[in-house]
């Protein structure tokens, strides 16, 4: 008995796509449009040190904390409602945030964008795995959608620095305010509501052990990121730990969980999160360290780094919109791996960049390195959505993204630690004689530390911290460089042993594959026709 295929996606659903991956960019500029805003806001509303903090960190916060709970809900109330709560609670956030007359209005505001970039961000992507029935177009589809997440990333600091130039710090963070306009108007009309008819009730208790597992353990990976290991920061990270053990445990037990763990137990799914959580840990990491060089050793500014940037997003975008192409003949395993693989080549060139002319070498090495993770953005969101049953989409990409952005903030955790750890390692021998204790203690502690401390300094001394400084911090980036490089070699071997079973997508139907599955018709409510 042959098996019908797949409707294939027409122009509506090509144009409904545009518009989901418009919020999708937009969330991750959230991310990082507010770096070079930073001094602006500063002056302006003049918030202490830790509201500086919070200001930049808050939104990816709740974000983090938040998806799972979020993508749960849309299985249960229907993804395209959600995405519209999600569209209106993050513009009207953005107005608030745009025009907080204090510091404490602001830091609400932004947790109010996270918590509806919660809600956009696992509905975007499972809903575009509605609208692609058909296998190789929804590869295409979820490709771009991955490179429209890089591309957020890439040039926010870019859109940051450009508003700047014309327009006051709030300019920032208006930029939202008209494409979530446009979402709440053309969504409707372009992408089809989808829940699952036959989900329980949401189990309160299961949504606070979801929060207060995911919430604390990424304050304190941040925290440990930011100021070093500290009682408070490692106190919440076992918390964390702790609650997400009763979270499992609870959802193992109940008849309708928030998170179906069931869904770990398929290869696919699993080993799909494994391999994008690790090639995030590296990239996070060093993306930090990369940006930090930027600026602080090669005297970059914030906008001419963002356009140094810009090239290897460009790159990443077009290997994630040709990957699915590649993979509908070659297995996924092999695809990701040989992107790892070119990480790792990138990674190993970074530990040859030096203090005084390592710029080239830098660039060379981040321009390898970083579209190498795009067959893994491209090709795992599909993979993990498509190993799930289609009720259970909604919790599956939140899941994804909940492990990206943890892999990201555990790499700059991890790997920020041993920048730091080996900066403070090579510093202390390194502080000239003659440096006042105060700034001696502060050139040993940070690069910023240091850079501040020596603008007090006689020039001739002054010019020695400095450059003790800088060839310090690019000891702890070829160090963490390394790391990278075996965390993705890591990657690479678990994609080809845990995915090689994957076939291609343009590989006849593979019986027990969800995604190969029809969807059954009574699932889409308030499809357009």
């Amino acid at each position: 008995m042959t098996t019908a295929s797949p409707p294939r996606a027409g122009a509506r659903q090509w144009l409904g796509l545009t518009v989901l991956l418009l919020p999708t960019v937009l969330l991750f500029l959230a991310m990082t449009v507010l770096f070079m805003a930073t001094p602006y806001i500063a002056a302006d509303l003049g918030p202490s040190g830790a509201q500086v903090l919070w200001i930049n960190d808050i939104y990816g916060f709740m974000m983090a904390g938040f998806l799972v709970t979020m993508g749960s809900l849309g299985d249960r109330i229907g993804r395209r409602r959600l995405l519209l709560a999600g569209a209106a609670v993050f513009g009207a956030a953005s107005v608030v945030a745009a025009y907080a007359p204090n510091p404490e209005v602001l830091i609400v505001a932004r947790a109010a964008m996270g918590l509806g970039a919660a809600a956009l961000m696992p509905a975007t992507l499972s809903l575009t795995a509605v609208m692609f029935r058909d296998e190789r177009q929804r590869g295409v589809a979820i490709g771009l959608w991955a490179a429209s997440v890089s591309v957020g990333v890439a040039v926010g600091p870019l859109v940051g620095g450009l508003l700047l130039e014309s327009f006051w710090w709030g300019a920032a963070l208006l930029v939202g305010v008209p494409v979530m306009a446009l979402v709440l108007v053309a969504v409707p009309l372009l992408v089809p509501e989808y829940r699952d008819p036959d989900a329980g009730r949401l189990d309160p208790l299961s949504v606070l052990l979801s929060l207060g597992a995911l919430l604390p353990f990424v304050y304190g990976v941040k925290k440990v990121a930011e100021t070093g290991p500290s009682v408070l920061s490692v106190a919440a990270v076992v918390a964390g730990v702790v609650l997400a053990a009763l979270f499992v445990r609870r959802q193992l037990r109940l008849a309708e969980p928030l998170l179906d763990m069931r869904l770990f137990a398929n290869r696919e799914f699993s080993g799909s999160l494994a391999v994008y959580m690790l090639a995030t840990i590296a990239l996070g990491g060093v993306y930090l360290l990369f940006t930090q060089y930027l600026q602080l050793v090669a005297e970059q500014t914030p906008l001419r780094a963002g356009l140094w940037i810009l090239p290897a997003a460009v790159v990443l975008v077009v290997v994630s919109v040709v990957t699915p192409i590649i993979a509908r003949r070659v297995r996924p395993a092999s695809v990701i791996a040989a992107g790892l693989l070119l990480s790792v080549v990138g990674y190993v060139i970074l530990t040859q960049v030096d203090a005084v002319a390592g710029l080239p070498t830098l660039i060379i090495g981040f321009y390898v390195l970083y579209p190498g993770i795009a067959p893994a953005m491209a090709l795992v969101p599909g993979m993990v959505i498509g190993s799930a049953p289609p009720e259970k989409a909604g919790a599956a990409s939140a899941v994804e993204s909940t492990a990206s952005d943890l892999g990201v903030a555990l790499g700059v955790a991890l790997l920020g630690s041993i920048g730091t750890a080996v900066y403070r390692l090579r510093m202390a021998d390194a502080v000239p004689e003659g440096v006042p204790a105060g700034e001696a203690a502060s050139a040993a502690d940070t690069l910023p530390g240091a850079l501040t401390a020596a603008e007090g300094l006689p020039a001739e001394l002054g010019t020695a911290v400095t450059e003790s400084a800088r060839a310090a911090f690019t000891s702890g980036l070829n160090t963490a460089a390394v790391v990278a490089a075996v965390l993705s070699a890591a990657a690479a071997v678990l994609a080809v042993t845990l995915l090689r079973r994957v076939p291609p997508t343009g590989a006849a139907p593979t019986e027990g594959r969800s995604e190969d599955a029809e969807e059954p018709e009574e699932r889409r409510v308030g499809a357009q026709a």
